[in-house]
């Protein structure tokens, strides 16, 4: 039995992800700013090197620096100075002596291999060893981390907390980035109440946009809320208009399907040109995509399961690419379903699963429960979609089926 929403026209979900892939143009205009502020931004140059890290070769432990060429029968070697990070050992170290010397001290340039304080025992300056040693042991060298000319990071490198710390370790002090994209949100429904206000009979909470908005937030853009807008054409257009004037994308929830009321499509059609609707997932069919007059724009369905998953798998991904940012990385595994699914085939579908390692230590996951496209909740109980192919029909417990696991924006 086919899927009663699966009509001929819906696209395909991988068509029409490359589709909007193959229209979307990165942003290019570019700014430099210093590294404690560039958290989060696309990098919009590669970044080599420019000395080794560390810069010279220095000591892992606490202990005594020496030439394992010195190192005497007796295993006995006299003190001769001593080597601090910041404060280097100047001398130099002749046969038959060491150097004290602290972890990440520069290593004297007589010097080959540490031996840890523990295994000497110091009678004033007379140092014994009581382990042979081998060449370089407990030793640091000079580029062993990053080289002089290693490329470290490439252009496209959305910047995190640890890439902050690198640039900082090789003396880089600013950075160009590209700028950030401005989204705006548009929420549309008579229906809709924000939270805090009195519901009346027939109202709900929206809470699309909140959703949204956090997820934007994790992918450092600057978000234009144009809060909920009545079901009115007019009053549809004008937001329609306005934020196309401001922003890079406009992201509508609601209003894209074929309801009396349902507005945002045929605003779309006079302002813009709409690439496709209604593609064959689920959830999340009634899904536009197209450009106005300065941005692109993505028609989310209002349904809040509908809206958040159709935002993660499709526009959030165009999205990156007007970043200029390298492409989402996403996990995907095959494992073994513990639970019964419902599908029939027609549309691809991104149930919300649990995944866990049972008694036996294999990967399973498991259904949350009911899938509709109302129940934001199924989406807050999985750490998973559950992926089944558009052909595929219903699963039986025990089948292998393959899961996405959930990134940072959820």
């Amino acid at each position: 039995m086919s899927d009663c929403c699966s009509a001929p026209g819906l696209l395909p979900f991988e068509q029409a992800l490359a589709n909007m892939l193959a229209q979307v143009s990165p942003v290019t205009e570019t700014l430099t700013l210093a590294i404690d502020q560039a958290l989060h931004y696309v990098l919009a140059q590669d970044i080599a090197s420019p000395l080794n890290v560390p810069p010279h070769d220095n000591s892992a432990m606490d202990g005594y620096a020496f030439a394992l060429g010195s190192f005497t029968a007796n295993k006995i070697l006299t003190l001769v100075g001593r080597s601090m990070a910041g404060a280097p050992f100047q001398g130099v170290c002749q046969a038959g002596e060491c150097i004290r010397i602290m972890t990440g001290a520069k290593m004297p340039d007589c010097c080959d291999s540490v031996e840890m304080q523990e295994n000497v025992s110091a009678d004033g300056e007379q140092i014994t060893f009581l382990q042979d040693k081998s060449f370089g042991c407990h030793v640091r060298n000079a580029g062993e981390d990053i080289q002089l000319g290693q490329q470290v990071l490439q252009l496209g490198k959305k910047l995190t907390a640890v890439d902050i710390g690198v640039l900082a370790s090789l003396g880089v002090a600013e950075v160009k980035v590209y700028r950030k994209l401005k989204v705006a949100l548009i929420a549309t429904g008579d229906e809709l109440k924000l939270p805090g206000q009195t519901l009346r009979v027939g109202d709900i909470y929206e809470s699309n946009s909140f959703v949204l908005a956090a997820m934007l937030q994790k992918l450092h853009v600057d978000v234009i809320d144009f809060g909920i807008i009545e079901d009115d054409f007019s009053a549809i257009k004008s937001a329609f208009i306005s934020a196309d004037e401001q922003a890079d994308a406009v992201i509508s929830s609601g209003g894209v399907s074929v309801g009396d009321a349902d507005y945002t499509k045929t605003v779309l059609d006079e302002l813009g040109e709409i690439a496709f609707w209604k593609i064959a997932m689920k959830p999340g069919k009634p899904f536009a995509f197209g450009k106005l007059a300065n941005s692109l724009f993505f028609g989310l369905p209002g349904n809040p399961v509908s809206a958040l998953v159709t935002f993660h798998q499709l526009a959030l991904v165009a999205l990156t690419k007007m970043q200029n940012a390298q492409p989402l990385k996403r996990t995907h595994l095959t494992v073994k379903c513990s639970t019964d699914l419902r599908k029939s085939p027609g549309r691809m579908d991104f149930q919300r699963g649990v995944l866990a390692i049972n008694s036996q230590g294999e990967n399973i996951v498991s259904s949350t429960g009911a899938q509709g496209s109302g129940i934001l909740s199924s989406l807050a109980k999985a750490n998973c979609y559950i992926i089944l192919p558009s052909e595929q029909g219903k699963v039986a417990a025990g089948e292998m089926v393959t899961v996405q696991l959930f990134d940072q924006f959820l």
